[in-house]
C-alpha cells in the first residue's frame, strides 16, 4: 500500500492545498496534475486505486480517487462552470476565494453566500463525456480481485449507510433523485448515494435551500426518473456503471458576467427529456472529474499498458524469445477446438492477430474477415467455439444472426435530437473487438427494412471497416477496427476476405463436455501465454524488403503466365495479408521467402478444399 492515504481518500484536500498556495495563478492546476502523476509512480500505486469496473459503487467514498476503464459512448455539449468564485460571510463579512474545478457545484460553508458581483469570479469550460464500460469485455480478463481489495482495505471499503453533508447548496443534477424512489427503497439507496459522488460530486444537506432549488425539485419530478433509466450500453446484457466523465480545459478563463444564469437551473432551455438524459441520478450514473487520462493501446491486463515505451521492451523481448512453443501449443489447442481441423486452426490464428494497420484512401489494410463454413446446423458447436474465443481475447461479442434479431436489434448508433444524445447501436464497439456472427441460426424468413439496413451495416463493417452513424439528416462515417468471424453452414451471405470450410476429424457425442474438458486441460499459465500472444502480435511493426517485393512480383507474373485466371490482383492482396499474419504469428517482422512459400501453400490447401466441397455439394460454395 503506498504511504500517505490522503491522496486516495481525500484528493480534493490535496487540490485545496495547491489552490491555497497559488491562488488564482493557473500554475496550481499544473501542479495538481504533476502531484498525482508522481504519486502513481510510487510502489505500484495504480494497483491500489479502486476501479469502478470492479468495486461496487456503495463501497466507494464520495470525492475519492478512482480509476475507470471505459469507452466514450457520447460527447455532450461543453459546459461552463465557476472555476474560481468568492464567498462572503454574512456575519463577519470576510471574503474567501474557492476553486470550483473537480466539483459539480459551487460550495459554501456555514453563513457563507456567493458574491456574484466579485471581479475575481471566473468561468472555465469543461467537456462532458458519457462513458460506458468497454463493450464485450471478458470478465476472464479482469485482473482486479475484489476480495483481495476488500481484505486489504477493510477499514476503507466497508459500506456506509450514512453520510453527513457539509454544505447548504446543491446541484440541480441530483436534486430529489432519491425522493423519486418508493419510500421503502430510500434506506436501501443511502449507500448508493455516496457512490454517486465518486470523483467530485457531493450531496447536499437537508438544511435550507434556495427558493430556485425548491421549484427545480418540482421540475425534476416531472422528468419521470422512476421509470427505468436506459444506460445506453451498445451491447445487450452489459453490466457495470456508466459515468459522466468531465474533462477540464485549463486554458479557457473568462470573467463571469452573468452568474445567475449559471446557478439557476430554471434558466436552462433544455427539454425535460434532455435534462433527464444529461443529468441522471448520481446513484445510477456517477460523476468523474478527470485529473489524468490515458488512451489505451489495448485492454489486456497481462501486457504493459503502452508497448511502445522503453520500459516495455524487456517484457516484449522476453516473450518473443519463447514465441515458437507458444504458437505450437495454441495451434494444437485450436485444432482440438475445431474438431481436429489443423488447417482451419491455422487460419483462425491468422484471423485473431489481424488488425487494420493503415488505410489507403478508403481501403483498410490488414483486415482479415474469415468465414468458417461447414459448421453443423442445430448444434452447440458455434456457441462453444465462441466460448473458447472468449477465453483468448479481451473483448468479444457473439451475434446470433436470426431473422428476429436482424429485424429488431439496433446496429447503427443514431442521434436522438429530443434528448440531444447519441443512442448506442450494437456496432459501436472499441478497436480489436472480436465479433463472431453466427449464421448457422438463420432460418427462412422475411427481412424488413430495418433488417436490410442491418445487413448493409454488417457488410460495410466487414468490407470498409466503418460504421455510418445516423444523424437523421445525414450520415457520418466512423472508422473502426473489428475482427469479424462468420460461422455458417454453407457460404456466408455476408462478404468475407477468406472462406475456410471446416473438415471435422471427430464428432464428440457431447459437445459441451468435450469443450469443457478441453478448457480444463489447459493450465492457466499456458492460457495466459495464449492471451499475451494474440494481443502482442497485433502491435508488431512489419515490413517487406525490396528483394522480397521483387520476388513476389515475379511470382505473380509467373502464375499469371501459366494460367491468367488462376490469380487476380485481389487474390494477390489476400495472399499478402495471409503472408503478413503468418510472419507475425512466427514473431517475424519482415516477410521471408520461406513464409511467402508457406502462405502460398496454405492458400492452395484452402482453395483445393473449397473446390472439393463444391464438387460434393454443387454450387453451394
Amino acid at each position: 500500500m503506498p504511504c500517505g492515504e490522503d491522496w486516495l481518500s481525500h484528493p480534493l484536500g490535496i487540490v485545496q492545498g495547491f489552490f491555497a498556495q497559488n491562488g488564482v495563478n493557473p500554475d496550481w492546476e499544473k501542479k495538481v496534475i504533476e502531484y498525482f502523476k508522481e504519486k502513481l509512480k510510487e510502489n505500484n500505486a495504480p494497483k491500489w486505486v479502486p476501479s469502478l469496473n470492479e468495486v461496487p459503487l456503495h463501497y466507494l467514498k464520495p470525492n475519492s480517487f478512482v480509476k475507470f476503464r471505459c469507452m466514450i459512448q457520447d460527447m455532450f455539449d461543453p459546459e461552463f462552470y465557476m472555476g474560481v468564485y468568492e464567498t462572503v460571510n454574512q456575519n463577519t463579512k470576510a471574503h474567501v476565494l474557492h476553486f470550483g474545478k473537480y466539483r459539480d457545484v459551487a460550495e459554501c460553508g456555514p453563513q457563507q453566500e456567493l458574491d456574484l458581483n466579485s471581479p475575481r469570479n471566473t468561468t472555465l469550460e469543461r467537456q462532458t463525456f458519457y462513458c460506458v464500460p468497454v463493450p464485450g469485455e471478458s470478465t476472464l480478463f479482469l485482473n482486479f480481485s475484489f476480495n483481495a481489495y476488500v481484505n486489504a482495505n477493510q477499514a476503507r471499503v466497508s459500506p456506509s449507510t450514512s453520510y453527513t453533508p457539509s454544505r447548504h447548496k446543491r446541484s440541480y443534477e441530483d436534486d430529489d433523485d432519491m425522493d423519486l424512489q418508493p419510500n421503502k427503497q430510500k434506506d436501501q439507496h443511502a449507500g448508493a448515494r455516496q457512490a454517486g459522488g465518486v470523483g467530485g460530486l457531493q450531496w447536499c444537506g437537508e438544511p435550507k435551500r434556495l427558493e430556485t432549488e425548491a421549484s427545480t425539485g418540482q421540475q425534476l419530478n416531472s422528468l419521470n426518473f422512476s421509470s427505468p433509466f436506459d444506460l445506453n450500453f451498445p451491447l445487450p446484457g452489459e453490466k457495470g456503471p456508466a459515468c459522466l466523465v468531465k474533462v477540464h480545459i485549463i486554458f479557457v478563463s473568462v470573467q463571469l458576467m452573468d452568474a445567475s444564469a449559471l446557478l439557476d437551473p430554471m434558466e436552462c432551455t433544455d427539454t425535460a427529456e434532455e435534462q433527464r438524459v444529461h443529468s441522471p441520478p448520481a446513484s445510477l450514473v456517477p460523476r468523474i472529474h478527470v485529473i489524468l487520462a490515458q488512451k489505451l493501446q489495448h485492454i489486456n491486463p497481462l501486457l504493459p499498458a503502452c508497448l511502445n515505451k522503453e520500459e516495455s521492451k524487456t517484457f516484449v523481448s522476453s516473450f518473443m524469445s519463447e514465441l515458437s512453443p507458444v504458437r505450437a501449443e495454441l495451434l494444437g489447442f485450436l485444432t482440438h477446438a475445431l474438431l481436429g481441423d489443423s488447417l482451419a486452426a491455422e487460419y483462425l490464428i491468422l484471423h485473431l492477430i489481424s488488425t487494420v494497420y493503415t488505410r489507403r484512401d478508403v481501403l483498410p489494410l490488414g483486415k482479415f474477415t474469415v468465414n468458417l463454413s461447414g459448421c453443423p446446423r442445430n448444434s452447440t458447436f458455434t456457441e462453444h467455439l465462441y466460448r473458447i474465443i472468449q477465453h483468448l481475447v479481451p473483448a468479444s461479442f457473439r451475434l446470433q444472426m436470426t431473422i428476429e434479431n436482424m429485424n429488431h436489434l439496433k446496429f447503427i448508433p443514431h442521434k436522438d435530437y429530443t434528448a440531444n444524445r447519441l443512442v448506442s447501436g450494437l456496432l459501436q464497439l472499441p478497436s480489436n473487438t472480436s465479433l463472431v456472427i453466427d449464421e448457422t441460426l438463420l432460418e427462412q424468413g422475411q427481412l424488413d427494412t430495418p433488417g436490410v439496413h442491418n445487413v448493409t451495416a454488417l457488410s460495410n463493417l466487414i468490407t470498409w471497416q466503418k460504421v455510418d452513424y445516423d444523424f437523421s439528416y445525414h450520415q457520418m462515417e466512423f472508422p473502426c477496427n473489428i475482427n469479424v468471424l462468420i460461422t455458417s453452414e454453407g457460404r456466408s451471405l455476408l462478404p468475407a476476405d477468406c472462406q475456410i470450410h471446416l473438415q471435422p476429424q471427430l464428432i464428440p457425442p457431447n459437445m459441451e463436455e468435450y469443450m469443457n474438458s478441453l478448457l480444463s486441460a489447459v493450465l492457466p499459465s499456458v492460457l495466459n501465454k495464449f492471451r499475451i500472444y494474440l494481443t502482442l502480435l497485433r502491435f508488431l511493426e512489419y515490413s517487406i524488403s525490396d528483394e522480397i517485393t521483387k520476388a513476389v512480383e515475379d511470382d505473380f507474373v509467373e502464375m499469371r503466365k501459366n494460367d491468367p485466371q488462376s490469380i487476380t490482383a485481389d487474390d494477390l492482396h489476400q495472399l499478402l495479408v495471409v503472408a503478413r499474419c503468418l510472419s507475425l504469428s512466427a514473431g517475424q517482422t519482415t516477410l521471408s521467402r520461406e513464409r511467402w512459400l508457406r502462405a502460398k501453400q496454405l492458400e492452395s490447401l484452402r482453395r483445393t478444399r473449397l473446390q472439393q466441397q463444391k464438387c460434393v455439394n454443387g454450387n453451394e460454395l
